[in-house]
């Protein structure tokens, strides 16, 4: 797509350019573009949308309806940005080649945002010490998950409008807060205002510098309100984290806790040593990806729940019979016999994305695929993930929201003794159909904890409560999208009931 094109070369030249010459800078870009879009290797691909006209009625379509742009190109050209099909190559390629952590400077505009990137130290210990312990912690995560549900929502002895979204920020900053920095620390409200604020308000910043053009940014996303209110709870952020950052540097051995910010701190040695500071702003960034993605793919799932109620009743028996196994407690095997509960949320992600595109790479080193395509040095590579799980040969009757598709393939390739094929179509996994998590070895390694919270979360509230849509809304909530990002709908409600 041309958009994509322009973004990139625009962002390396803002990027390099002197504010003294924005002048010279719009020429030179100008120049660039005419020889990439006329001579270029991307040249001689199909172009999406060539017939809105110009490169800024293009981006500004590709801001309203990606979706529509990622789908369009899937199925004319087969070709958006990279085909699907060349996922397989593209996982085997260096990082000095496609660059991960690039990539995602790029889509979160980090360099105004100011978003930790870059941070091995992070996936490290997510991979070294959280997923190992969550055997350990399950049960204190659904304790934790129990006592937020209690403390967030009303007695709901009759139905009650909730606005679930809202609700689900707090109960995720709770939870994750649990695990990451502590129980003290996780229930003060300092906290969780600042990790929660933080969330909402780089999502805002974001979306604000996305509505500018690319040439613009250099000059006028420092200036941005949405920008500057993220300065402002950034530095709010650090100054209520240091303290405790610092008084962790001092505590002995047998007195450390075991949370994740003592993992991160007790892992720096494999590194490099982190000043107080960094480190409270990798807790500020820890806290925006677990709040952030988890929220929203509640939120997702309870849309689904109170617009198809009726498969309620069936989870909820799943649910009861696999705890009554299980003493009652969310241990990780029980989690895992909750097939029904994996496979809703699982294909309730699928059709509700919170992007269009996935395995986003910057291009650091041009390259050639092996049908002969240059991809050159500079451009951001994407494949059009929600496209792929809307095709009816990948998936059939793809638009059909079907909650026991993936348990039932799960359950056919047990039959067929092939457990590793069963174990394909679990939440967590990674593969080139689904592309909730990413693909290859930079899939999200936070997954697992994500996935355990999520039906935990989800598990409690059905076995506590009824829930449907309001009086008069016969369908489920339409996401809202921007630019490639799909979201639910924060403002909505929906009616929820104790079970007597």
């Amino acid at each position: 797509m041309p958009g994509l094109q322009v973004e990139a070369i625009l962002d390396a030249i803002g990027a390099r350019l002197s504010p003294i010459l924005p002048t010279l800078a719009a020429l030179v870009a100008v120049v660039l573009l005419q020889h990439v879009l006329s001579r270029g290797p991307l040249a001689n691909i199909p172009l999406v949308g060539q017939e809105l006209g110009g490169d800024e009625k293009r981006r500004q379509a590709y801001l309203s309806k990606a979706g529509d742009l990622y789908l369009e190109g899937y199925r004319k050209f087969t070709v958006v940005v990279v085909p699907p099909k060349y996922l397989g190559e593209l996982r085997k390629l260096p990082d000095d080649v496609v660059d991960f952590d690039q990539a995602i400077a790029q889509t979160m505009h980090a360099k105004y945002t100011k978003i930790p990137i870059g941070q091995p130290l992070i996936p490290h210990t997510i991979k070294a010490s959280l997923t190992p312990a969550l055997v350990r912690i399950n049960p204190t995560i659904a304790s934790e998950v129990q006592l937020s549900i209690r403390k967030e929502l009303p007695p709901c002895d009759d139905w009650t409008s909730i606005n679930i979204n809202r609700k689900l920020l707090r109960i995720v900053a709770l939870v994750s807060g649990r695990v990451f920095i502590g129980e003290e620390l996780s229930r003060s409200q300092e906290y969780l205002d600042a990790a929660i604020n933080y969330t909402v308000e780089l999502m805002d910043a974001r979306r604000a510098i996305e509505r500018l053009r690319a040439w613009q940014r250099p000059f006028l996303a420092n200036r941005l309100p949405e920008v500057k209110k993220l300065d402002q709870r950034l530095a709010q952020a650090d100054r209520f984290l240091r303290p405790i950052v610092a008084a962790r540097r001092q505590l002995q051995d047998s007195e450390k806790p075991n949370d994740m910010l003592q993992w991160i701190m007790d892992g720096q040695d494999k590194f490099r040593q982190y000043s107080t500071e960094e480190l409270a702003r990798l807790q500020l960034a820890l806290s925006f990806a677990a709040i952030h993605t988890t929220s929203l793919t509640a939120t997702n799932v309870f849309y689904n729940l109170a617009a198809y109620p009726h498969y309620i009743p069936e989870l909820r028996d799943e649910i009861r019979s696999v705890l009554a196994e299980h003493d009652g407690v969310f241990t990780s095997p029980a989690l895992q016999a909750m097939k029904k509960v994996d496979s809703f949320v699982k294909e309730t992600m699928r059709l509700y994305p919170t992007g269009f595109a996935g395995f986003q790479r910057k291009v650091t080193k041009t390259f050639t695929l092996s049908n002969g395509q240059v991809i050159p040095a500079g451009v951001v590579i994407q494949v059009p993930a929600d496209a792929i799980a809307r095709d009816p040969e990948v998936f059939p009757n793809a638009d059909q929201f079907d909650p026991w598709r993936f348990s039932r393939l799960r359950e056919e390739a047990r039959r067929a003794g092939k457990a590793e094929e069963a174990a394909h179509h679990q939440f967590v996994s990674v593969s080139p159909e689904v592309l909730t998590f990413g693909y290859g070895r930079h899939a999200c390694p936070g997954r697992f904890f994500a996935a355990n919270e999520i039906k935990m979360i989800i598990a409690n509230f059905i076995l506590a409560y009824d829930m449907k849509l309001p009086d008069g809304v016969t369908e489920r909530y339409p996401n809202l999208t921007f630019g490639s990002t799909c979201v639910p709908d924060p403002r909505k409600e929906l009616l929820f009931k104790r079970l007597a």
